[in-house]
């Protein structure tokens, strides 16, 4: 899926320059190939900094509170945490701007089950914590993945998978998953970058403050995606220090909502995207279906 996107020469002359004014000048510019959000994103040569990789948008667009979120988490990440560091970030000319190390030969993560990627990804899922700081609470990410349960449930649509949903909805309520733990909150095969030897945790625009196993819960629909039968899903995410403290219907209740969430995607979402939120629903119903037996 594709979104438009901004170009460095959209920039305003005062961003531009307020990004040279820290990196040196810019020599050439590659645009990131794919992504879901607007703005630029950008891999800039520059005769200062060397290789760094540019965020930014207009400061009035609809779509700058992710980007703020991100900032926010970058400033609160600490220094165990496997992620490219934030070298600056700015309001300048209109635009919030944010520059990161670019991390060269990276692609995206492998969560198959036979993936030599994968002990790095569950090691960077182990390293994931610390204080949320000034981010939101867990509250504000779920208000959208309730409204489109409530929607789907209001409809009364034909399957035995509704039911199994509303029952472990029921038994999960909102303060139980709030917490003070810094969470990326989007953890996906996208989401995780693989240069060989590390594995490095990128795009915090959905970054919030909840309960510290909430991380290693939403991955688990993701490795079953992969390969994975829940059962080997839940053994890996164990290496998370907070899973162990998960309760048990707290957790399937989380992995419910989630699960509604991509089954609206995938009747009502944009026709591109459907296909793969179908896929994400079919892995979250199967775990969902796994917990509740």
């Amino acid at each position: 899926m594709s979104v438009r996107r901004h170009v460095w020469d959209d920039l305003s002359g005062a961003a531009r320059a307020a990004v040279e004014e820290r990196c040196g000048t810019v020599l050439e510019v590659e645009p990131a190939e794919r992504g879901l959000m607007p703005g630029v994103a950008a891999r800039l040569y520059t005769d200062g900094w060397g290789s760094v990789f540019l965020k930014g948008i207009p400061a009035d667009d609809h779509a700058v509170r992710p980007y703020l979120r991100e900032r926010a988490a970058n400033l609160a990440l600490a220094p165990s945490v496997p992620a490219p560091r934030m070298l600056w970030s700015g309001d300048a000319g209109g635009w919030v701007l944010l520059l990161f190390e670019f991390i060269e030969g990276a692609r995206n993560a492998d969560l198959s089950p036979d993936s030599s990627d994968l002990p790095g990804v569950l090691d960077a899922l182990s390293q994931l914590g610390g204080a949320g700081g000034a981010l939101p609470s867990v509250a504000v990410n779920l208000e959208m993945l309730q409204e489109r349960a409530a929607t789907l449930v209001a409809r009364k649509l034909d399957g035995p998978q509704w039911g199994m949903y509303a029952e472990a909805i029921a038994a999960l309520s909102v303060g139980s998953l709030e917490g003070e733990t810094l969470l990326h909150y989007d953890l996906h095969a996208g989401n995780l970058l693989s240069d060989g030897r590390e594995i490095y945790v990128i795009d915090w625009s959905f970054a919030c403050r909840g309960q510290a196993w909430i991380d290693a819960a939403l991955f688990v629909p993701r490795l079953i995606a992969a390969g994975h039968t829940p059962a080997q899903a839940e053994a890996l995410v164990a290496v998370h220090p907070g899973w162990k403290a998960a309760p048990a219907d707290v957790v399937t209740g989380l992995g419910a909502l989630w699960t509604m969430f991509r089954e609206y995607g995938s009747l009502y979402g944009p026709r591109e995207a459907r296909g793969f939120r179908a896929r994400a629903a079919q892995a979250g119903r199967t775990w969902v279906a796994f917990r509740a037996r």
